[in-house]
């Protein structure tokens, strides 16, 4: 499968093998406004700053709603792919032993955010949009909250009502 944008637009091809093409059969792609499913690597729990334990605590508390299902498959592209169709929240915060975050802005965090943004989700580094960041250096690192736009909306009212303790 190959997902694409050039600013008008998110679109899914996939791989017809019997002819060697790509063939259109995700048209105008949509990430939904909200979902049922988070996506983090909970083997650094231990690791993550406050806001970030109570946001994914939340997610599975059924006394806060209906618990969403949690889905990391490891690979970035796999787990935005399954962001962009089904909606909810792809996470890869900062942690203590990663304080500027893990993944690189010039070749995951803005690729992604990009795609995310043009198919109707939203995207951030848990301060600002993801897309507002002007990179420094070729390998700059960021926490990256994207998905969406509601269940980013929702991580960073608890980023900020942490701030603000």
């Amino acid at each position: 499968m190959l997902v694409i944008t050039t600013g008008n637009g998110v679109h899914g091809f996939m791989l017809d093998p019997s002819v060697g093409e790509f063939v259109l059969t995700d048209k105008n792609m949509k990430v939904p406004k909200r979902g049922t499913i988070y996506a983090i690597n909970e083997g650094y729990t231990h690791e993550w700053d406050p806001a970030v334990r109570e946001y994914i605590e939340n997610k599975k508390d059924p006394a806060k709603g209906k618990p969403y299902n949690a889905r990391y498959v490891g690979s970035m592209v796999a787990d935005v792919h399954r962001t962009i169709k089904y909606g909810g929240i792809f996470i890869y915060p900062a942690t203590k032993s990663s304080p500027n975050g893990k993944l690189r802005l010039l070749y995951e965090g803005i690729p992604m955010a990009y795609i995310i943004t043009e198919a109707g989700g939203a995207a951030s580094n848990g301060k600002i949009p993801i897309l507002d960041i002007q990179p420094k250096s070729i390998h700059e690192r960021s926490p990256v909250f994207l998905g969406s736009k509601e269940d980013v909306e929702d991580v960073l009212e608890v980023i900020k009502k942490h701030e603000n303790k």
